[in-house]
């Protein structure tokens, strides 16, 4: 079980400032008459004591503190261009910022859980002990902001007010950093000591670039003090390992859910968007992804955005379950966004009037961005991640280098887009009816289906198989992705699995506003159903029919073809989906080659599920018997049809 300020915390140990007294005379030592004046509006002794020692142990030139003011924001905007981590493009309000060439992604090989002696881990995650955690930050992060100007900023993960909400300070070096926070989360200084009193906690991220280097690589480490709530990345400055509000603090948001939710709150990686119904209802939906797989095309492909790629979730006295976005913008990759597939997006690119962080995109020799798909006509020279470009430009080893990184991103505000609901900003978020995951699935799954129950549809999760994605530096080949969380999930995931299935199969979710569960796949491609080439069965825009179908399933207005796996949907309901929503012909052919089960595969599937969970501490014994209950059906359908069963097979089965 985790322990809560488990050991010494080492941002103190290391600072040596313990009462508030010492917090205050270091303030008056180092921070200006404008800044001093700001920090003595604060009063909660943790939330000082925390300043100060990250204060203490950085050691930066000057401190400021970020009340989130328009004022405070241009000087953090000018602040990266003068430091040349962002440069200014054609488009007003548009500026491009490079990571180092080699840190295009996450660092999982350097990104390590603090953990005291006998405190389990993730079997999928790194650890460092809590004694060389403090060596290596000492080391490494003592005297890293000299000459610098850090910036403290206090952030809310989620609406003021919302019951899953999380406060949080950003501590950074890194104007771009800071800059990143103000676009994608909600400055709350205002409400700052007000929210950590309600919610009885904070988050406390200290991140710095240090001299930006290459060579300073091997010396990047992000850390995660899962008692302390504390995060720690130096030498680094992909958003992924710094802009430590996202995913650092998604972890603790993990923990806090599977440790103290009860079984009624889950952190989640999963976008939440609305899906418009019959006589006006708004259906709102949230579904899991791994980093790279779709979730911001799928979130975007709603009538009414909240979110792209994070979700707190609760279940209401009155038996509802409510999500909110801990975000308020996209931090959302940009290879193959275009005109045809993510119109509301492109447009809010291409045209003035947003304020947009481009990162490890082309920049052409008019400032203008450039990336692989956007299904414009491509510059044939410019500068990218790697330096100076041009068309036909080889690496070392003679592969032509791309036009912009696959992991190439854009930063946005979500009020920026067309399709953005004020509900995103409603503290008690809003009423999920349907839950969906997904993964890059080229040969297995069908593109939807429904679980049985909430048993089944927490193994759906449980059991997401995804090619490896840009995201990860390093990361390769086809892979287990439990819940699209696994990266993200610091703890056994024997305690994670629990408590998904307690929250799904709670008691206090009301009957009639239990959510379906399902299965999300517009990966499959031809060659995997009879077919030539790698090229999608189907087409990106075609979520929109799946996402259509959930809608009116989740109200019980379609019927479905049940299965072994759960239910699939019936030729004719699909057909005028297709019609009424995106115009568009769905043939029977192509039905049929999209829902026949290719029972091995699926067999093979649950076989590795199978195995490899069998390896883990603590699995609840509810994912085995759902595994056996549908290898069983499955075997039983294979004998009487054979290995590839179809839609009309399955009706008559």
């Amino acid at each position: 079980m985790l322990k809560k300020n488990e050991g010494f915390d080492i941002i103190k140990k290391l600072g040596g400032i313990q009462n508030v007294e010492q917090a205050q005379t270091l303030f008056e030592k180092r921070l200006n008459r404008e800044h001093l004046s700001r920090i003595r509006t604060l009063h909660h002794p943790e939330i000082l004591i925390k300043i100060a020692n990250a204060v203490a142990v950085c050691d930066p030139a000057r401190v400021y503190i970020n009340t989130g003011s328009e004022a405070d924001r241009q000087f953090i905007r000018q602040l990266a261009l003068h430091k040349g981590e962002e440069a200014v493009l054609a488009m007003q309000g548009h500026t491009i910022h490079f990571d180092l060439k080699e840190e295009q992604g996450r660092i999982i090989d350097r990104t390590f859980y603090i953990a005291n002696p006998d405190e389990k881990i993730s079997s999928l995650a790194n650890k460092i002990l809590r004694d060389d955690a403090l060596v290596e930050v000492r080391e490494k992060m003592a005297g890293i902001m000299s000459g610098a100007t850090m910036v403290v900023g206090m952030y809310i993960r989620g609406p003021v007010g919302a019951a899953a909400s999380n406060p949080a300070l950003e501590i950074t070096s890194s104007a771009y950093v800071s800059h990143s926070a103000e676009i994608l989360y909600r400055n709350a200084f205002a409400d700052f000591e007000k929210e950590v009193s309600r919610l009885g906690h904070f988050y406390t991220n200290i991140h710095s670039e240090g001299l930006n280097r290459s060579e300073d690589l091997a010396n990047a480490r992000v850390f995660m003090d899962r008692s302390h709530r504390t995060t720690y990345a130096f030498n680094c400055t992909y958003a992924g390992n710094t802009l430590l509000l996202k995913k650092g603090n998604h972890r603790f948001s993990v923990d806090k859910s599977v440790y103290e939710g009860n079984g009624k709150e889950l952190a989640e990686h999963m976008f939440i968007t609305g899906i418009d119904g019959k006589g006006g209802r708004v259906t709102w939906v949230a579904g899991a992804a791994p980093s790279g797989c779709g979730k911001t095309t799928t979130a975007m492909a709603g009538n009414h955005f909240v979110g792209d790629d994070l979700a707190q979730m609760w279940i209401d006295d009155n038996g509802s379950v409510r999500s909110i976005n801990p975000e308020c913008g996209i931090f959302g990759i940009v290879e193959d966004v275009n005109g045809e597939g993510d119109p509301m997006l492109m447009n809010r690119l291409r045209n003035p009037g947003s304020e947009v962080i481009w990162s490890n995109v082309l920049i052409d020799e008019n400032g203008v961005p450039h990336w692989t798909g956007n299904g414009e006509v491509q510059p044939t020279r410019g500068r990218n991640f790697q330096g100076p470009w041009k068309k036909g430009l080889k690496d070392a080893s003679g592969k032509e280098r791309p036009i912009s990184h696959p992991n190439a991103r854009c930063t946005i505000s979500s009020s920026a887009l067309d399709n953005y609901s004020d509900k995103a900003e409603a503290p008690e978020g809003v009423e999920t009816r349907v839950i969906t995951y997904s993964g890059r699935d080229s040969d297995t799954m069908p593109p939807v289906w429904v679980a049985k129950n909430s048993n089944h549809g927490v193994s759906i999760g449980a059991c997401i198989v995804s090619a490896a994605t840009a995201t990860e530096v390093g990361a390769s080949g086809v892979k287990r992705a439990p819940w699209a969380n696994a990266p993200f999930i610091p703890g056994a995931l024997g305690d994670y699995m629990k408590a998904q299935f307690d929250f799904f199969g709670n008691a206090a979710i009301a009957e009639d506003k239990r959510p379906i569960m399902a299965g999300l796949n517009y990966f499959l491609t031809h060659e995997a159903r009879g077919g030539g080439g790698k090229k999608l069965l189907g087409e990106k825009k075609d979520v929109k029919v799946w996402l259509g179908w959930l809608e009116r399933r989740a109200h019980k207005d379609v019927g479905a073809i049940e299965t072994p796996i759960g239910f699939i949907p019936n030729y004719e309901d699909l057909r005028r989906l297709f019609e009424t929503l995106i115009d568009k012909p769905y043939p029977q052919e192509l039905y049929d080659r999209q829902f026949s089960l290719y029972v091995d595969n699926i067999l093979s599937r649950l076989d590795l599920q199978t195995t490899a969970y069998g390896k883990e501490e603590n699995v609840p014994e509810l994912l085995f018997d759902v595994l056996r209950e549908q290898r069983d059906g499955l075997i039983a359908l294979k004998k009487k049809y054979g290995s590839i069963v179809t839609p009309a097979q399955l009706l008559e089965a």
